[in-house]
């Protein structure tokens, strides 16, 4: 596990956009850690986004839980805002939801594709067009793709091509918000041990990758956390891969 200073973040503002549980949690967890005031944004999981708010709180540091279903625009515009009432102005936003279907692409239903792509894309989209309207100027912006865009998968389709179009929304808007000090980056993790994987695939996803294990959140956190930190200062546009030598 890697250890950011208790300081890192201190007087920071952060909102996790997918940050009750998985990859998410473990981003929060991090930042509170090193001292960063964390709005952690969930759709359903209001218990355990807010077990995770308290728990930061009782560790000394503050936490809010708020609900908001990015595929709906106006839930957007008021996490942002009860984030600033709350917290202050974000210094940093990380874009970690998703919806995940798999399908066959020749037997996927409009139902199934408009309900990841109103998440994956639309949603990531209008978080990252109001993080660019918000984000104070050398703030930190960082979207969870994934790896599975570097590999072929049968039934990922439409959650692949939703990540897809976000990894170009991460290029163009590193070059626009660039005057601003604002650093805009990409983070892929690969086979790891959060719900979205299935039980029957762990064996073969761990013997992919050279340690011989998936990836913990923990994994895919450290490297977030890097790049929201000053450490990450001269990286942007990039899509780092967090997969373990998967990819």
């Amino acid at each position: 596990m890697t250890t950011f200073a208790k300081d890192a973040f201190q007087g920071k503002t952060a909102i996790v956009v997918g940050g009750s549980r998985g990859i998410g949690k473990a981003i929060a967890e991090r930042l509170a850690a090193a001292g960063a005031a964390v709005a952690i944004s969930y759709v359903n999981s209001a218990t355990a986004a807010e077990q995770i708010a308290e728990k930061i709180r009782q560790q000394g540091g503050s936490a809010i839980a708020i609900q908001a279903d990015i595929s709906q625009l106006s839930a957007i515009s008021a996490l942002f805002d009860k984030t600033e009432v709350s917290l202050g102005k974000p210094d940093i936003v990380v874009a970690n939801a998703a919806n995940y279907i798999p399908a066959l692409l020749s037997e996927a239903t409009e139902e199934q594709y408009d309900t990841v792509f109103n998440t994956n894309t639309k949603g990531i989209f209008f978080v990252l067009q109001e993080a660019a309207r918000r984000v104070t100027d050398g703030g930190r912006i960082i979207v969870t793709s994934t790896g599975g865009t570097k590999m072929y998968f049968t039934m990922n389709a439409i959650y692949l091509g939703s990540k897809g179009a976000v990894e170009q929304f991460v290029r163009v808007l590193s070059r626009e918000l660039g005057a601003r000090g604002i650093t805009v980056n990409a983070v892929s993790p690969g086979f790891t041990n959060t719900d979205l994987l299935p039980e029957r695939d762990r064996a073969v996803a761990a013997d992919m990758s050279p340690f011989k294990r998936i990836g913990e959140p923990e994994d895919v956190a450290d490297v977030t956390v890097f790049l929201a930190s000053d450490a990450g200062r001269w990286i942007t546009g990039q899509n780092i891969g967090a997969g373990g030598g998967v990819f």
